[in-house]
């Protein structure tokens, strides 16, 4: 009986509880449970905008930025953070120039905004070797940023060399997606 009692409770509180609309929450609000409620907008097929609440769960800034709209937008050249680069080099290829052009203009334009470039490569080759072709990869960037106006100061350069791979494999798909700079926002 008690049992029953208990199911019977709980249907009603999700009963009460389905009534309540997002709508009710202000931007900014603290939940009972002490996350904050932050407004965001995603944009339909016929690109009208949706305003939606988003609840974090004690987001970073880092993290928070990534979900605004000039960084989720698939089209924007900023929410492409991974720059590729062919085997045995450090040379950017032309179709990632238009990324960094955007990563810098951002950075310009938010003097506050810090970023590392994290330089990858393969597993082909020794470690130091590695890691070496690696840094020079992300000093690539790093200098690329710097000549379309970047502070230095902004940017850190980091390399890991062969040890973070995102592909597994041994093959030339896998190789092609482990040579890379990854920009990440802090």
């Amino acid at each position: 009986m008690k049992i029953y009692i208990s199911v019977i409770s709980l249907f009603i509180t999700a009963f009460l509880l389905s009534g309540c609309t997002k709508d009710a929450v202000k931007d900014g609000a603290t939940t009972l449970d002490g996350s904050s409620v932050s407004e965001s907008y995603v944009y339909d097929a016929d690109s009208a905008k949706i305003t939606e609440l988003t609840l974090d769960k004690n987001l970073s800034a880092a993290e928070a930025l990534m979900l605004s709209p000039e960084f989720s937008d698939p089209s924007s050249p900023l929410s492409k953070r991974t720059i590729y680069f062919e085997y045995d080099s450090s040379q950017v290829l032309n179709e990632f120039i238009p990324v960094i052009e955007a990563h810098a203009q951002y950075l310009m334009n938010h003097p506050n905004q810090r970023i590392t470039l994290q330089g990858h490569s393969d597993e082909r080759g020794s470690r130091e070797y590695n890691i070496a072709l690696a840094e020079q990869r992300a000093k690539s960037v790093f200098k690329m940023m710097q000549l379309i106006g970047t502070m230095s100061n902004q940017i850190e350069v980091v390399s890991y060399g062969e040890e973070k791979p995102v592909a597994l494999g041994h093959n030339d798909d896998a190789f092609a997606l482990n040579r890379r700079v990854e920009v990440v926002y802090k």
